[in-house]
């Protein structure tokens, strides 16, 4: 699994890809919370508070990380390469673990430079230092697991098509639907609409940032990284044949 995941990360960042996915990210964090007048922007919400970044960048990742694994196995597919993967002494859960991981590994790095917000808006506060450092530590917590998930959605249809833009708008698709779909129809189901709404990522991504860390969340996420890595397994078997 090792020799894949340095693989990834060598070929993620032997290419502007890497560069490019840590980019975009940072700058348009950036530009929407502190120069962007809109509901995003921390400096015009008044509140020390990290809540607008922790609202802006599950949005930005749903593109973001189908962009960044699409060509997991679809490139590898339209080359004719990943019969040469197939015949290396790994499992076929192993070269899907060290694709997962290393995808994960660049959205991690994406991140860690966005500490530096943690920094500037205690700094801002009033008394300077005056941030909830719960629930911000929460929410880290919580958009680790949720670049998780992403992740093993986008790995999983990236094995469905050598296409790559296929693979990248299905992963976007699928995405989607569990980020904000089922939260979406809990509101035209009244009477069930926590449970609908509970099968939704943003359910329990909420509820790891208001600091209070529930094994029923993580849970959640991990079964839902699991179910789409097993999905990746079982699609990789059919292609070997």
């Amino acid at each position: 699994m090792k020799a894949i995941l340095f693989r990834e990360i060598k070929s993620f960042f032997g290419s502007p890809i890497g560069y490019l996915v840590i980019a975009i990210f940072l700058i348009l964090n950036g530009l929407f919370l502190w120069v962007f007048d809109g509901e995003f922007n921390i400096l015009n919400s008044g509140f020390a508070d990290l809540g607008p970044f922790f609202k802006l960048a599950p949005w930005i990742l749903i593109f973001l990380i189908p962009a960044v694994t699409m060509r997991s196995f679809s490139d590898e597919r339209k080359q004719g390469t990943i019969e040469l993967l197939f015949t290396k002494p790994l499992s076929i859960w192993e070269i899907v673990n060290g694709k997962f991981f290393g995808a994960l590994l660049l959205i991690v790095i994406a991140i860690l430079p966005t500490y530096i917000y943690v920094w500037i808006v205690s700094y801002l506060g009033n008394p300077s230092g005056n941030i909830d450092i719960g629930s911000t530590l929460g929410s880290y917590f919580g958009l680790l697991f949720l670049i998780g998930a992403y992740s093993s959605i986008g790995i999983f249809t990236s094995s469905l098509s050598d296409n790559q833009i296929i693979a990248f708008i299905i992963s976007v698709f699928i995405c989607f639907i569990f980020y904000f779909g089922f939260d979406g129809i809990a509101h035209k189901f009244a009477e069930n609409s926590k449970i609908i709404a509970a099968l939704g990522m943003d359910y329990h991504f909420r509820s790891m940032s208001r600091g209070v860390i529930d094994t029923r969340d993580i849970i959640y996420f991990l079964s839902i990284t699991i179910l789409f890595l097993s999905l990746t397994v079982f699609q990789l078997k059919r292609v070997r044949g």
